[in-house]
């Protein structure tokens, strides 16, 4: 069996998660990182030198790095549209999801960290707002390659919405101003109808 080490909240561990649930494969999940500890001991750093979350176990194969362990777990695991079909295909879903971690990523860690995981005194609300700016228009650049599909690269979820489509729930979870962006938001409703994300996704943000 997949075991996947990391804690539930982390949305790095939660890509891995929802893309299990997706494929139909069984994961037994461990609590590790955040509250729970246990990411800096040397066992753990054995496996992931990182000392972060999440780290895959299949069998004797050790891999760290979530968008690696879902790429991994595509290829292995799923079928299409899940796991591209041809070498376009993957390269697609690597470009999209290769540009969440980085363009996307960043800023939208500075927004989560102030808000979520900092008392208000002492939030750096100018970091704050140039980050909700630049994520502004990294997701109007993604509410464009949505335009006319259900999903970011067509009518079937794949690999490339798994990243971002973690992400797009903090952004619409947070109190904050934000453009309006009517395909992000159609697409962001189309995820929290699929089980799997209210699962692994959807989940107070702490």
């Amino acid at each position: 069996m997949v075991k996947v080490l990391g804690r539930k909240t982390s949305i790095n561990v939660q890509k891995v998660m929802w893309l299990s649930a997706e494929i139909g494969l069984d994961v037994e999940r461990v609590d590790i990182g955040g509250p729970f500890g246990g990411n800096d001991t040397p066992e753990y750093l054995v496996k992931n030198p990182n000392g972060l979350v999440p780290t895959m176990e299949d069998g004797d194969f050790v891999l760290w790095e979530s968008q690696a362990i879902c790429r991994y777990l595509a290829e292995k695991y799923a079928t299409p549209p899940w796991a591209p079909e041809d070498a376009v295909g993957r390269a697609l879903a690597g470009q999209w999801m290769d540009w969440y971690i980085t363009k996307l990523h960043a800023p939208m860690t500075v927004i989560f960290w102030a808000l979520i995981r900092t008392a208000p005194e002492d939030r750096d609300m100018n970091a704050v707002n140039a980050a909700v700016a630049q994520a502004s228009e990294l997701w109007t650049m993604l509410d464009a390659q949505l335009a006319g599909s259900d999903f970011i690269l067509g009518d079937t979820p794949t690999l490339a919405d798994i990243p971002a489509g973690c992400s797009v729930n903090r952004w619409y979870t947070m109190d904050l101003e934000r453009p309006s962006l009517p395909n992000l938001e159609a697409w962001h409703a189309r995820l929290k109808d699929r089980p799997a994300y209210q699962e692994h996704v959807m989940m107070p943000l702490v």
